[in-house]
């Protein structure tokens, strides 16, 4: 005796919802959203303030601030926050925090190509003066050379210069990339 079954009988939800959800898949979401929160939390409010968030959720992340850490009203938070997150589309959000957390990346670069644009300075003198006045023509030679002269001078007597710092400053504020 052979059985077959009867196809529409064995049809699961999914098969022809291409929208269907399943509960794992809920999950998954409600806990991405959740650890997006935590990253959130992570931030501080002038960071925060750099987003563009929704004001309700802006709210429940700075009174998580308050919530003294690693107790059940801070776990609970930190799920109310997820619960909020669900509401909201991520990739805005994911986009606005890489591009918070990667500015002090950038930040500190630019310091060092700053600091190393200063050692050149003081070891090489006029020749690099030359190169940077090519690269960077709305840079001033006089004060250049003469930040370099009072730094090299300062730099002899000891460690610490004021026209070396001097020196950073203006090439800090003139040269904008």
């Amino acid at each position: 005796m052979k059985i077959v079954g009867d196809s529409e009988l064995f049809q699961q939800p999914y098969d022809n919802d291409d929208n269907y959800v399943s509960r794992t898949g809920v999950k998954k979401e409600s806990e991405d959203a959740q650890a997006l929160g935590m990253r959130l939390v992570a931030l501080s409010k002038t960071q925060l303030d750099k987003m563009d968030l929704d004001e309700f959720l802006y709210d429940a992340i700075l009174k998580t601030k308050l919530i003294k850490q690693k107790t059940e009203a801070y776990r609970r938070h930190l799920q109310y926050i997820g619960k909020l997150m669900r509401g909201f589309e991520h990739e805005p959000i994911e986009a606005a925090l890489d591009k918070v957390l990667n500015k002090n990346n950038n930040e500190a670069a630019q310091i060092q190509i700053f600091e190393k644009m200063r050692e050149r300075l003081l070891a090489n003198g006029d020749d690099e003066v030359q190169s940077l006045l090519d690269q960077y023509p709305q840079l001033d030679r006089q004060k250049l050379r003469q930040l370099i002269r009072q730094a090299n001078k300062e730099l002899a007597k000891g460690p610490e210069s004021k026209s070396s710092k001097e020196l950073y400053k203006y090439l800090r504020s003139e040269i904008k990339d």
